[in-house]
């Protein structure tokens, strides 16, 4: 039985440093996810958040979720249900503008700690594609780039609670997909599990750990790795008990940020068994995963090589 990767960012800063990139190289190029602890982020801050955001919950979303589950009857439901997920979500955005002060029912005290939060993943987010720019053979900072396009990345964070399930068999918590952006940053439950990924065609449990932010690529990093990296299929299960809480955060491209595969990488690679990802612009990927996130991501990516790109590229923005 494999052992879900889990990478002690400490380690980065010892002699064991190598040890702990091979480690992220591994889990990008046969998991798609990974696990980081002693990532920087204080124990206080991720004590904070969860106790805010479940009392949020309590306060202002339970009833919400209930009126809803009682206006589809789906306590009742007898057959499986596949067009909608067990999950009651509000959206925060970061960059390239907030919207932190205009999100309705927050508490002034959340609003204050959701904005340093996301201020420490952001610096998260971008010491991790700094280390995978290390592991491709890449020059520090090459990702960055790419995501910035004119006005800088996409960044959010969907904060979402998944309540007991009376039917857990016939509804998902949230069906399986997998995320169309760059890099994402899950704060995840320690206590309820149900995340669980694809690999191998069997679905593994990530592990709930205290404290641990859970790494996992998106599609556009697939594209950019021409394949040495993957995004891979994942789901949440329904729980009978328990109500989980998951705060995702998506560190993206920019909206005209132009997403194709790294040269450098295409002339490490045989050419004559290149296979070669498409070329476009982030946002018009996005309108096209918005009708199909929940079906398989190679259609999409065959979709986009079917568009012709009219974009002059250039050299890549910088910060």
């Amino acid at each position: 039985m494999e052992t879900f990767p889990v990478v002690n960012m400490e380690m980065l800063n010892t002699e064991k440093r190598a040890a702990a990139l091979e480690k992220i190289k591994d889990a990008c190029e046969n998991w798609g996810f990974f696990e980081v602890i002693n990532h920087g982020i204080s124990h206080d801050l991720l004590d904070t958040v969860e106790k805010f955001t479940k009392e949020h919950y309590k306060k202002c979303m339970e009833q919400r979720f209930k009126e809803m589950v009682a206006s589809k009857g789906l306590e009742a439901v007898q057959t499986e249900i596949d067009d909608l997920d067990w999950e009651s979500t509000f959206f925060l955005k970061h960059l390239p503008v907030s919207n932190i002060s205009e999100v309705p029912d927050l508490e002034d005290d959340y609003r204050k700690i959701m904005k340093e939060f996301a201020d420490k993943l952001e610096k998260l987010a971008e010491q991790l594609l700094d280390l995978l720019c290390e592991n491709l053979g890449l020059e520090q900072g090459y990702l960055k780039k790419v995501f910035y396009g004119s006005k800088g990345p996409t960044f959010g964070t969907k904060v979402s609670n998944y309540p007991p399930c009376p039917k857990p068999d016939l509804i998902k918590g949230l069906r399986a997909h997998t995320d169309a952006g760059g890099i994402i940053l899950l704060f995840q439950d320690d206590k309820v599990s149900g995340l669980q990924l694809l690999k191998d065609g069997k679905w593994i449990d990530v592990p709930p750990m205290r404290h641990s932010i859970v790494i996992n690529l998106g599609d556009q990093l697939e594209v950019i790795t021409n394949g040495k990296y993957k995004s891979v299929e994942h789901r949440v299960i329904a729980q009978p008990d328990g109500n989980r809480m998951s705060l995702a955060s998506f560190y993206n491209p920019g909206s005209d940020a132009v997403i194709y595969p790294a040269p450098e990488l295409l002339e490490k690679e045989e050419k004559e068994n290149t296979v070669m990802y498409p070329k476009f612009v982030f946002e018009d990927y996005m309108k096209l995963y918005e009708g199909l996130k929940f079906q398989a991501k190679e259609p999409r990516f065959e979709a986009m090589k079917a568009v012709e790109t009219a974009v002059n590229l250039g050299p890549i923005a910088t910060v």
